[in-house]
């Protein structure tokens, strides 16, 4: 692949990973700012290029990226659960190391722990960053510009890992909850089309969303559409009796009042 690095994984000596504390300590760090992409497909980049790795020391950057500092033995137990704890801990040597060979630092690694290099921009702690923010003050100019309506990213998709699940849920809460918060404020800006663009979007990935369907009513309701607005309320009445066997909650209902 053109501008791409590809590290095989015949490339590293198990037994010299072993001192992959020696080799790339914590204090060393990459040269150049890091990429890392979990939103879709794993993606590695440095210095523009992409490095493609092989599954064990993409899935330490991606459980890193997402949980933080790890002991390495648990880290070890979390990525290999049914292996011996002595096969483990060298499978995680062994993808520790070619990691850091691929790009020196990217893992800052001791004796006890690992954690990604401060250098590493991952894509999931900015959207947690941008959702915070919106939930405090509204979503800012540059979250709309990279939050397109509609557009809800999926943690890693072609990635099966029992640990993930928990992660991947929440990052599809994060940016279901971050389009309505700017669906919420298209409202209020009277930029309705938008708005219900991106609310109707929210409930094209889930239509039992009570809250997107609230958001759907409200944009009715802020044009003065009224009949608009019962008929979408009458969509969610039918929708979640059908789904769920429950009628729309008081704060729906209370709508329409």
């Amino acid at each position: 692949m053109p501008g791409s690095v590809f590290v095989p994984s015949s490339a590293a000596d198990p037994e010299s990973a072993k001192g992959v504390s020696r080799g790339c300590p914590a204090s060393a760090a990459p040269r150049t700012r890091l990429f890392l992409g979990l939103l879709g497909p794993f993606r590695l980049v440095a210095g523009g290029r992409e490095i493609r790795l092989p599954a064990g020391p993409q899935r330490v950057l991606a459980l890193l990226a997402l949980q933080g500092r790890m002991s390495r033995s648990r880290l070890a137990g979390t990525l290999w659960p049914d292996s011996t704890e002595d096969r483990a801990r060298a499978c995680l040597r062994t993808s520790l190391w070619r990691a850091n060979q691929a790009v020196p630092g990217v893992v800052a690694v001791t004796a006890t722990t690992a954690d990604i290099s401060a250098l590493l921009a991952v894509d999931v702690q900015r959207l947690v960053r941008e959702a915070r923010d919106a939930w405090q003050h509204g979503p800012t100019p540059s979250v709309q510009l990279r939050c397109l309506p509609g557009e809800v990213r999926e943690l890693l998709p072609d990635w099966d890992d029992e640990w993930l699940d928990a992660d991947r849920e929440r990052v599809r809460q994060l940016q279901m909850h971050l389009q309505e918060a700017l669906a919420e404020q298209l409202t209020s800006e009277g930029r309705y089309g938008l708005a219900l663009e991106v609310a109707l979007a929210m409930l094209r990935l889930d239509v039992t969303r009570e809250s997107a369907h609230r958001a759907v009513i409200r944009i009715h309701l802020a044009e003065g559409n009224i009949s608009e607005a019962r008929r979408a309320y009458a969509t969610c009445t039918r929708v979640l009796r059908d789904e769920l066997g429950v009628a729309p909650t008081r704060l729906t209902a209370q709508m329409l009042e």
